[in-house]
């Protein structure tokens, strides 16, 4: 007879249902897997054949055949070794039933424990969607599942436990929906850095309108400090923006078992080495990317004239777009990436271009083909151009302590909250990704600020795209302003952020 076992697959970072069909015929012995399966699944043969040994069950002697429909969907993965498994018994009579309405995935030892897999809650949110009641999965993935509503979640730790539970002989206990602890990861302080209040304040107005940043600064002006301590004053994520970004390192596997749910904002900061490949995304089976492992949170590029010059052109389509879209022969992956760029920089190869100390030794021909690995497109995308001033020694001893994160955040919070109304019922989440349309709406300027708008459209030389941006950011302002129109000194501030002498 044919028993078809309920499974779930990937397809990118999104799950879709897979049945497990399994048959048992005459002939000579076989165990044949169809259904497009890679590798590590025609692998499951020899893990199913001794892990049924090894729980105390027979094998069966006959031909045995695999299907996994869709059959035209490419299998990948040890996720389907526990539904193989049951089907085998099933098919065999060594089980009287499986449950109709429920799922099963995981990986197999030889002595029939169930390691764990990675892509469990995108699945698991699939397994949901379509109607699958209970969901069995490797003890270790647990926790993670249960971060899907509307489905019970059942952690199993080896194949015999969940034969008996399967007979009615020793159940198998639901696992307790997973509740958010208070993480012990302790994150930079503003607090920690004395002077550069100009900076401070445009990272703030960076954090919370979601715009992208970039500070030049002669070495030790504090530029890489300011960067990693901008994670410390971002918003606080919502449940769908953790859930987000959750599926994508789930199926990075790079989830925690013990702290599933990722409730702080990402911070990526990848090596100037790093490859096209692994900033977008991709390889032979397509994987996620730098980008989007920096969903709903930062991308940082520390040095960025250095990163090589194909890396950084991967960046800008899904700057403006929110997705990256990656091709390969094997087929075609979509993933989000709405990721708020932070880079940073010297002004010249020698780094002390513009230095009150006057040490630079670059020649003006040797400042420009430096500045000339950045291409004018990737700026434009760029909406703050901040230059970071050398500290003075006043700052770095004065006694009285700077602001803490706690209270930038406080402000960030509250901007942020006036633009999730304004945004209500949108899949638009902050000011920087506001539509043409939204513009006219809620960025209108009064006579002052046209004539500002004009005048600075002009003397900059504008483009249509920086005229976006820079709307875009005095709107932010005037929402921690707490300001329901924009005003001209709201305007002006934006306009000094996108004015830098250095990147002229």
């Amino acid at each position: 007879m044919v028993v078809s076992v309920r499974s779930l697959g990937l397809s990118g970072i999104t799950g879709y249902e897979v049945s497990v069909e399994c048959f048992l015929s005459g002939g000579l012995p076989a165990f044949d897997v169809v259904g497009l399966p890679d590798a590590a699944v025609r692998e499951a043969r020899e893990r199913v054949r001794a892990a049924v040994k090894n729980c105390g069950a027979k094998f069966p002697v006959s031909r045995i055949t695999v299907n996994l429909a869709p059959a035209s969907q490419r299998k990948e993965g040890t996720i389907y070794d526990l539904p193989i498994f049951l089907g085998i018994l099933r098919a065999s009579e060594e089980l009287k039933s499986l449950p109709e309405d429920a799922a099963f995935l995981g990986e197999l030892s030889l002595t029939g424990k169930l390691r764990g897999v990675s892509g469990v809650l995108p699945m698991a949110l699939c397994a949901a969607r379509m109607g699958i009641k209970s969901l069995f999965v490797p003890v270790e993935n647990a926790a993670e599942a249960t971060l899907a509503d509307g489905i019970t979640v059942y952690g199993v730790s080896d194949v015999g436990q969940l034969v008996r539970h399967l007979r009615g002989e020793e159940p198998i206990p639901p696992a307790e929906k997973w509740q958010i602890v208070s993480s012990a990861q302790a994150i930079p302080d503003f607090s920690d850095v004395m002077g550069q209040e100009t900076v401070k304040r445009a990272l703030e107005v960076a954090a919370a309108g979601g715009h992208n940043i970039l500070l030049v600064g002669s070495p030790g002006s504090g530029k890489s400090m300011l960067a990693r301590r901008l994670p410390s004053i971002l918003p606080d994520m919502t449940r769908e923006e953790s859930l987000q970004t959750t599926e994508i390192y789930s199926v990075a596997g790079m989830t925690d078992p013990a702290h599933p749910l990722i409730t702080e904002r990402p911070f990526r900061s990848p090596h100037h080495t790093a490859s096209p490949v692994s900033l977008a995304g991709g390889g032979t089976v397509p994987r996620p990317g730098q980008i989007s492992l920096a969903h709903n949170g930062i991308l940082f590029l520390d040095e960025l004239p250095e990163f090589d010059k194909s890396s950084l052109e991967t960046l800008r389509q899904p700057l403006e777009d929110g997705v990256v879209t990656i091709t390969r022969v094997s087929g075609s992956l979509t993933l989000p990436s709405r990721f708020m760029l932070v880079c940073a920089m010297n002004p010249c190869r020698c780094g002390w271009y513009g230095h009150p100390s006057g040490r630079c030794t670059c020649s003006e021909a040797q400042v420009e083909q430096y500045l000339r690995r950045i291409s004018g497109p990737l700026l434009d995308r760029i909406d703050m151009h901040i230059t970071v001033p050398s500290v003075e020694y006043d700052a770095m001893r004065r006694k009285d302590a700077p602001e803490t994160s706690a209270a930038v955040r406080q402000r960030v919070n509250a901007a942020r909250e006036i633009q999730k109304r304004r945004f209500a019922g949108t899949d638009i989440t902050c000011n920087a990704y506001m539509t043409p349309a939204m513009l006219g709406q809620y960025c209108a300027l009064d006579e002052a600020g046209e004539k500002l708008m004009r005048g600075a459209f002009d003397r900059l030389g504008l483009t249509g795209r920086s005229h976006d941006r820079i709307l875009r950011m005095a709107r932010t302002i005037a929402d921690l302003d707490g300001s329901e129109t924009i005003q001209a000194f709201h305007l002006a501030e934006a306009i000094q952020y996108r004015s830098n002498n250095i990147l002229k």
